[in-house]
């Protein structure tokens, strides 16, 4: 059985470097800050993280300057989230689990807690293949929550699903529909993600050596042997997270979840 191919890319446009606004009192940037830009996820022709025309014309920047119509925050923060979660996301989840992984979103866990059905290790074992594989943009406002769990039967993929809040005020609104599932295959899922790191790196690359070369306004503070430093440093990171294998207690989670059956009953 093939997988009908569905494209993903990672979109990002970074301010101008000299728009970037620094940090605190002390006017400090550095390395995640000079991310601050625009960034969207595009899955099959669907644009996640895209605001609709009215939430754009209400967060219009000022000075006239055009923006893209995507969430507006530190672009690092996605990569970040994204490598820190694929290590789990590349290992498979076992058939039989994967809607336990997948709807781990409507567990009430205090409550289990509170009925101490589960030790803490057990709790662990049942809510850790759902957290480790959620990325959550809590960090904007009504920003959805992505989940994504490999499989491998009948093909080999990566699946996501996504889930946006409501305003109840109207007032942010995003193009994509308010919840949805997707797959792509998990060559075209590792191939995206390399593609964006390797273009925000390479974008960084040529922030660090302008400043690096030309020096910074003396009213803004940048160690610019720590940045250098860390740009090298972060050009690993992906190669790192490809490298980290983790090995899931699978039987552990199964257990819990039978234990939350009968409590359901």
């Amino acid at each position: 059985m093939r997988l009908h191919r569905v494209m993903m890319r990672f979109q990002f446009e970074l301010v101008p470097v000299d728009e970037v606004e620094p940090w605190g009192e002390n006017r400090n940037l550095h390395w995640f800050g000079l991310t601050e830009g625009w960034y969207c996820l595009d899955v099959g022709g669907i644009e996640l993280l895209r605001y609709t025309e009215q939430t754009t014309a209400r967060r219009s920047p000022a000075g006239g300057r055009t923006a893209p119509p995507w969430a507006d925050y530190y672009v690092a923060r996605l990569w970040e989230d994204i490598l820190q979660a694929l290590p789990y996301i590349l290992e498979p989840v076992p058939n039989d689990l994967v809607e336990f992984v997948t709807t781990g979103w409507t567990i009430d866990f205090d409550d289990i807690d509170d009925a101490k059905l589960l030790d803490d290790t057990a709790i662990d074992a049942v809510t850790d293949p759902y957290t480790d594989r959620s990325i959550d943009t809590g960090y904007l406002r009504f920003g959805p929550e992505l989940q994504w769990w490999r499989t491998l039967e009948p093909v080999d993929t990566v699946n996501m699903d996504w889930r946006f809040p409501i305003d109840p005020d109207g007032e942010i609104a995003f193009t994509a529909p308010l919840s949805g599932r997707t797959s792509v295959n998990t060559a075209e899922f590792v191939s995206a993600v390399t593609d964006f790191d390797c273009r925000l790196l390479e974008a960084m690359q040529v922030r660090v050596d302008t400043i690096a070369a030309t020096g910074v306004p003396s009213e803004i503070d940048i160690d610019v042997a720590s940045l250098i430093r860390e740009q090298a440093e972060r050009r690993t990171w992906l190669s790192q997270a490809m490298a980290h294998r983790v090995s899931t207690d699978w039987d552990a989670v199964r257990a819990g979840m039978s234990i939350l059956a009968r409590h359901s009953q």
